[in-house]
C-alpha cells in the first residue's frame, strides 16, 4: 500500500541525501522499492545483492513495469549496463531505509509509534495494545506477523517487519489518513538488515529473549545485541522492558534511552501485578503502575505468558495517553490474536486449539497454559520448520514430550529439507520414549497427525496444534501448498462426529 497522493523527488535531491556528486542522467521518481513485485511505474528501483541472485538481474522486468532508474552497487552496475539510468553507491542496503524514510517525509515522527521486540509475545502484545486503542476510538495502524491493518482494512505481510520501502509507505499511508497511533513488531532480522533504518519510535518494548534464529545470529549474545540496538536514541525516545527475563535485566543496564520496567513478579518494577488469580476463561487481575495507577478487572486470556503480554500492552497504552479507568472497563473485551491459542469449536466435548508456538520456550509456555484449563489429557501436535535454526529442534522435541500427555511429532514447513530428517533431529534425545511410550509418536503427514490427535481426544481433553498458527500454507520444496491448521482441525473433528 502507498499514499494516494504520491511525492515526487529528483535525482539531484537524491544525490544531496547520499552525499554524492550530481547524477549524470537526471530523473524524477514517485516511489522507491527493492522488489519487482511491489514496483510501480515511476519508481526508483534499488537493486540489492541477494543470497542467490543480484537484484540487478531483474532490471529488464523492472523497466517493463515502469522503473525510471536503478540505485545499486558496482556489481549491479555491471549487470545493468544501459537498461536504466544507474546511481552507484557502496552497500545500497545500508542506505535503503534512510532513502525510504526521506522519500516519504519521515512518517514515523508524525504519529505515536510503538515498536515491540522479543522472541515470544510480540504479536499478542501488539494486538492487545491495538485493541485497547480501538476500544478507545483511536485510529491506529498495526504491522506484524499476522499482517498489516489500517483501521478495518487488512493486508498480508511477507515478513514480520516489512522491507523498508514498504514499511515507510505503509506508515505514510497511515499518516495521510490521519492515524495518530501505530504499533508494530520489530524482528531481529529487520534490525540486523537495517529495514527499520530511518524509523523512530515514541516507545519501544522488550518482551523476552529465548533461543531462536541462531542460524542467522550465530549465538544468543549476538541475538541479544541485535535486539538491544532498538533501545538507543537512533530509534526511540523511551523503552519498556520485562525484567522477569534475564536479558531484560541486562538491557536495562545498557539501554541508551530512559527505561520503564515491567514485571509479573517483582513489586519493584514500575508496572507489576498486585495479584492474578485464575478465574473461568482467564484471570482476575490487579495491576499497579507508575504514579500509583491501579487497574483491576477480568482478563479473558489463558496462560501465564499472556499475563506478561497483557501487562506490557496495558503499560504501553497508558504511556500513549489512554485513561487507566477506560482500560479497566474494557479488560474483559480483549481477545488473543488469530493463531494464538485460537479455539476451533464445532460443539465437540473437548477443547481444540491452534497456536503459533515455534520455539522451545513458547512450546513449554503454551503447554503449561493449556494444562491450567483442563483436568483431562493434553494432546499436542508439533513440527519444526526447515531451513531455519536447527539447534532448537531437539529442545522443542523435549518440550513437547515433557509437556503433553500424548505427543505427536509431524512436519511443519519443511521447505527444502527432508521432513523425516527434521523429525529425527526433533526426537534425537527421545529414543527411550519412542521405544517404550505409545503416547509419543511420529506421523510425517501433518494432516494425518492432526487426525490422530482428534481421534485420541476424550471429553475434557485438550488438543493443541502448534507451530503454524495463523499461517494458511505449507512450504515444501519452494512451493506453498494450501494448509490451515484451523481448517484441518475442524475437518478432523467433523469426520469424527
Amino acid at each position: 500500500m502507498r499514499p494516494i497522493n504520491p511525492r515526487t523527488r529528483s535525482s539531484s535531491e537524491l544525490a544531496r541525501l547520499l552525499g554524492i556528486s550530481e547524477i549524470e542522467n537526471s530523473f524524477s521518481f514517485t516511489g522507491v522499492t527493492s522488489s519487482t513485485y511491489a514496483l510501480e511505474s515511476g519508481d526508483l528501483f534499488v537493486a540489492l545483492p541477494g543470497m542467490k541472485n543480484h537484484g540487478a538481474t531483474f532490471l529488464s522486468q523492472a523497466k517493463d513495469k515502469g522503473a525510471v532508474a536503478v540505485l545499486t552497487d558496482a556489481e549491479g552496475a555491471k549487470i545493468a549496463q544501459s537498461i536504466l539510468p544507474v546511481v552507484v553507491i557502496e552497500n545500497p542496503r545500508f542506505y535503503l531505509g534512510d532513502i525510504s524514510a526521506w522519500f516519504y517525509g519521515s512518517p514515523f515522527r508524525a504519529l505515536h509509534a510503538v515498536g515491540i521486540t522479543g522472541t515470544n509475545g510480540k504479536t499478542t502484545t501488539a494486538s492487545l495494545l491495538h485493541q485497547i486503542w480501538a476500544l478507545n476510538n483511536r485510529e491506529a495502524g498495526f504491522i506484524g506477523t499476522t499482517g498489516i491493518s489500517l483501521g478495518k482494512e487488512q493486508y498480508p505481510a511477507q515478513f514480520t517487519t516489512p522491507e523498508s520501502p514498504e514499511l515507510q509507505a505503509a506508515v505514510a499511508t497511515m499518516v495521510e489518513r490521519n492515524f495518530h497511533n501505530l504499533v508494530m513488531e520489530v524482528s531481529s532480522h529487520a534490525i540486523a538488515q537495517k529495514r527499520i533504518a530511518g524509523s523512530h519510535y515514541s516507545t519501544v518494548s522488550f518482551t523476552n529473549l529465548t533461543q531462536d534464529h541462531l542460524d542467522f545470529h550465530g549465538n544468543m549474545e549476538s541475538y541479544f545485541a541485535t535486539k538491544a540496538k532498538l533501545f538507543t536514541t537512533e530509534f526511540a525516545e523511551r523503552g519498556f522492558v520485562n525484567i522477569d527475563d534475564a536479558y531484560g535485566v541486562k538491557l536495562c543496564d545498557m539501554a541508551g534511552i530512559p527505561i520503564h520496567t515491567v514485571s509479573r513478579d517483582s513489586k519493584k518494577a514500575d508496572w507489576h501485578y498486585v495479584s492474578h488469580q485464575i478465574s473461568g476463561d482467564g484471570y482476575e487481575i490487579s495491576i499497579r503502575g507508575i504514579g500509583g495507577i491501579l487497574i483491576e478487572g477480568h482478563l479473558p486470556l489463558v496462560g501465564a505468558h499472556n499475563l506478561d503480554n497483557a501487562l506490557m500492552a496495558i503499560a504501553l497504552a497508558v504511556d500513549s495517553g489512554v485513561d487507566p479507568l477506560a482500560i479497566a472497563m474494557d479488560l474483559n473485551r480483549l481477545r488473543g490474536p488469530e493463531g494464538r491459542l485460537e479455539k476451533v469449536d464445532l460443539g465437540q466435548k473437548f477443547l481444540a486449539l491452534v497456536d503459533y508456538a515455534h520455539t522451545p520456550d513458547a512450546v513449554e509456555r503454551v503447554l503449561s497454559a493449556v494444562r491450567e484449563i483442563t483436568s483431562g489429557k493434553v494432546i499436542a501436535v508439533l513440527g519444526c520448520g526447515g531451513d531455519r535454526d536447527a539447534k532448537k529442534r531437539p529442545l522443542m522435541g523435549k518440550a513437547l514430550a515433557a509437556g503433553a500427555d500424548f505427543a505427536i511429532f509431524t512436519s511443519d514447513n519443511p521447505r527444502s529439507e527432508e521432513p523425516m530428517s527434521i523429525l529425527n533431529e526433533m526426537t534425537s534425545g527421545l529414543a527411550s520414549e519412542l521405544e517404550k511410550d505409545e503416547k509419543v509418536i511420529i506421523e510425517e503427514d501433518r494432516r494425518g497427525a492432526i487426525a490422530i490427535a482428534v481421534s485420541e481426544a476424550q471429553p475434557g481433553d485438550v488438543v493443541v496444534v502448534l507451530g503454524k498458527g495463523h499461517e494458511t500454507g505449507q512450504e515444501i520444496n519452494g512451493e506453498k501448498h494450501p494448509f490451515d491448521d484451523r481448517l484441518e482441525l475442524a475437518r478432523a473433528i467433523e469426520r469424527l462426529a
